[in-house]
């Protein structure tokens, strides 16, 4: 069935008539961004298509279990690999942290979610979390190695100091590493303090606009 007749002709001229407008400010800014705006709106879509046929394919498998967990295990890679090319600086072990860091947080979400039973064990879900966790980890990932070479070079002179001192660099590296985690976290605590009242988390919406009773929503 094609795409339009499923969602309709209105749907996708509003989604449209959003990045063309969002062009048009920008060309009309000079802020010098159309190009990677149009990009990235037509990759967007792509990978949502694509996405939408190795879903149906792998929910509909006979091992969607196996293919689900190679699915998250794809998506952790990538934005492992999306982390790094973002930061903009060669780091030593950065790969490694940001690994760490992405499969951390994704196998920590699916161990409380499913061993306490908030949702059910099945495939789509496995999915779904997964995916959020992953989704809301890397832009803290990338924030968090940018605000480290940032804090590096803005004090270059108390970490040159310290080595003097006999500081090692784990230590120096141990200095900063605070100052950039707190600046990494500070947008997600933001924006923790005002869900609900500006902003609904995606499971929530998702819940809701599918009809679910607004309680079992929050709850969940």
């Amino acid at each position: 069935m094609p795409l339009v007749s499923v969602v309709g002709w209105p749907v996708v001229l509003a989604s449209l008539s959003l990045v063309i407008l969002a062009v048009g400010l920008s060309r009309w800014l000079r802020l010098g961004i159309e190009r990677d705006m149009i990009i990235a709106s037509i990759r967007a879509a792509v990978q949502l298509l694509a996405v939408g046929v190795v879903f149906a394919a792998i929910f509909r498998s006979d091992q969607a279990w196996l293919w689900s967990w190679v699915w998250v295990v794809f998506m952790a890679l990538v934005a492992t690999r999306v982390v790094v090319r973002r930061a903009e600086h060669t780091i030593r072990n950065l790969a490694l942290v940001a690994g760490l860091a992405v499969f951390g947080s994704a196998a920590i979400s699916i161990a409380i979610t499913f061993g306490l039973g908030v949702l059910d064990y099945d495939p789509v879900a496995l999915v779904v979390i997964a995916g959020i966790t992953i989704g809301n980890a890397v832009p803290s990932a990338v924030l968090a190695a940018k605000q480290s070479m940032m804090l590096c070079r803005d004090h270059l002179g108390d970490l040159e100091a310290g080595l003097a001192l006999g500081f090692t660099r784990r230590d120096a590296a141990r200095f900063m590493a605070p100052r950039a985690a707190k600046a990494a976290m500070i947008t997600r605590i933001e924006r923790t303090k005002v869900v609900g009242l500006i902003a609904l988390p995606g499971a929530m919406t998702g819940l809701l606009l599918a009809g679910v009773d607004p309680i079992e929503a929050v709850a969940v």
